[in-house]
């Protein structure tokens, strides 16, 4: 590699090292400086899924839920038993960090979480996920990946049921997985430029 001056031998070292935490380097005239990003403070969301059906789904909307700091919420019944390994091979190791609520039933969930500012998504949502006045906190609820929300709950709900657009006629809708990152993301987006 040649001749490299101290200071690069420093660089090269610290940028090599797996137990540093991830910083941003500055590089000044020879000499490295670093600092922390400040991150802006946010609550997380509360992501809901009801009767989930695919394990490999659930596992990585616990590995989103942990990476956006939200909490998971999960209305039996389940498609699959939680200890089931495509759950914890989707979620990885960070399973076992996820701050996760399990409910025996729909009604369980709210009654437990009365007084929560609910979203439900929907193909039937007549109002784009865009629109939402996203609030730390907040609960989205997500229907089971075969049939989506109950017919009962989209309609004494309609206010606060939400779609994301399909560009295609050959598609009903988006995997479970991927409706609850583009929603979660959108809504962090959203709470950072207030």
């Amino acid at each position: 590699m040649g001749y490299q001056s101290p200071t690069q031998r420093v660089y090269l070292n610290f940028i090599r090292s797996p137990l540093i935490e991830p910083l941003t380097l500055r590089i000044k005239s020879k000499h490295i400086t670093h600092s922390k990003k400040q991150k802006p403070h946010f609550m997380g969301f509360n992501i809901v899924l009801f009767e989930p059906e695919i394990p490999m789904n659930t596992g990585n909307i616990g590995r989103l839920s942990l990476g956006s700091g939200s909490k998971l919420h999960l209305v039996k019944p389940f498609g699959f038993e939680l200890d089931d390994k495509r759950v914890k091979r989707a979620g990885l190791d960070y399973w076992k960090h996820i701050t996760l609520f399990i409910y025996e039933s729909i009604d369980e969930f709210y009654s437990k979480n009365k007084g929560g500012n609910f979203a439900y998504f929907s193909s039937h949502g007549t109002q784009d996920y865009c629109a939402i006045d996203y609030k730390d906190d907040m609960f989205l609820i997500f229907g089971k990946e075969s049939s989506g929300l109950p017919e009962n709950i989209v309609t004494k709900n309609a206010d606060s049921v939400y779609n994301i657009p399909i560009y295609s006629p050959h598609i009903r809708s988006l995997n479970l997985a991927n409706a609850v990152s583009i929603v979660v993301y959108e809504g962090i987006r959203n709470l950072k430029s207030q």
